[in-house]
Order: C-alpha cells, then structure tokens, then sequence
C-alpha cells in the first residue's frame, strides 16, 4: 500500500537520476534506523572495495590511482564513523543480506573494453548519486537528530564522489556518448528500484 506520510522534499534534485526516491523507501528506512544504518557501514566498505577493484583494473590508467586513491580513504574514513554511531546505539556491524541493486546495476557493465571502463565509472557514480539523494532524505526527515547530523555530513561526499567518477568518465570518452550512457543507466537504475525490497536497505 502506498504510504500516505507527508515527507518534507524540498530539495535540489540530482542531476542524472532518472526518478526521485519513493515516500513508501524513506518510510521504510526511518522505521528501520539501525538496519539501514549498518547496511550504510557495509555500502561504505563496497565503495572503497570498487575504487579499489578499478585501481587494479586499471593499473597503468594515466592519472586514475591518483584521483581514486583520496576517494578510498575518504570512503574508509566514513566507514570508521557509522560504525563508530552503530557501537555506540548498541549494536555492532553484522552480516546483511545485499538487496539486488548492486547486483543487478553491475550485470549492465559491458564486458568489452573500452565501453567496460566507461560503465564501470558510470555505475559507480549512479550509485554515489543515489546515495547522495537518500542521505539528504534522511538528513532531512529522520527523528534521530544523531542520524540526521550523520548523514548530512556524508552525503556532501557522495556528491563530490559522483562527480569524480563523471569527470573520470568525461576525460577519457566523448562528451555525447556519456551523457547517453548514463541516461541509459539512469533508467534502468530506477526501474531497479520501483519495486520496493522487502528488506530495509540504503539501497532497497
């Protein structure tokens, strides 16, 4: 059933989301403070794992280990400061089952390079994106003021990540083939969310 709670949105939309988060995903996650909370702590180690992953990837890529290297720590660092919020609410950082959405987001990466490097960059900036739009989702609405002055803080990095991997993107390929790749993303990354998952996750 849709949810008929009123959310404050007055907010500035991200650029390149296809759709806005749904009322029915922000009730679900503000009735689940800790689970999304700790799913967020694992959602950090991922991000740095990916950043990681391209490094690798990617070993003699002019310039990219350089740009991705601040956005490791940046991402590490985060997940020292939810963790450091679940201990003290309590709890500790257990196993979560992963919505589909990383999963399902990645199955759209070209296997072919070079079209593999330029989705893999635009995955993971869908990703900060929508990450970006949660955080200030529950910047905004959440009761706990301990949450809200969490994720008001994280989710500027976010922003800043997502544009590192669209910069990263737009130096090594042509501009209009980008933008009609991530449009292409964008679309499938909200139709991946439409459906809300059963379980309470930053990503559900």
């Amino acid at each position: 059933m849709p949810s008929t709670i009123t959310f404050e949105r007055d907010l500035p939309a991200i650029k390149w989301l296809a759709a806005p988060s749904s009322n029915d995903w922000l009730s679900q996650a503000i009735n689940n403070p800790l689970e999304v909370l700790i799913d967020h702590a694992h959602c950090e180690r991922k991000a740095a794992g990916a950043a990681l992953q391209l490094m690798f990837r990617y070993l003699c890529e002019p310039g990219l280990a350089e740009a991705l290297t601040p956005l490791v720590k940046e991402e590490l660092d985060h997940f020292e400061k939810v963790l450091a919020l679940i201990k003290m609410k309590g709890r500790y950082l257990e196993p979560l089952p992963a919505p589909p959405y990383g999963t399902l987001l990645s199955k759209e990466i070209t296997k072919v390079e070079p079209q593999r490097m330029l989705d893999s960059f635009l995955v993971a900036g869908l990703i900060e994106a929508r990450s970006h739009e949660r955080m200030q989702l529950l910047a905004t609405n959440s009761p706990d003021m301990e949450l809200r002055n969490l994720y008001a803080e994280l989710m500027v990095s976010e922003a800043r990540h997502f544009s590192l991997y669209w910069v990263l993107a737009n130096e090594r390929f042509e501009q209009k083939k980008v933008e009609c790749r991530i449009n292409e993303l964008a679309l499938i990354e909200a139709s991946i969310l439409s459906k809300l998952h059963h379980q309470p996750r930053m990503h559900s």
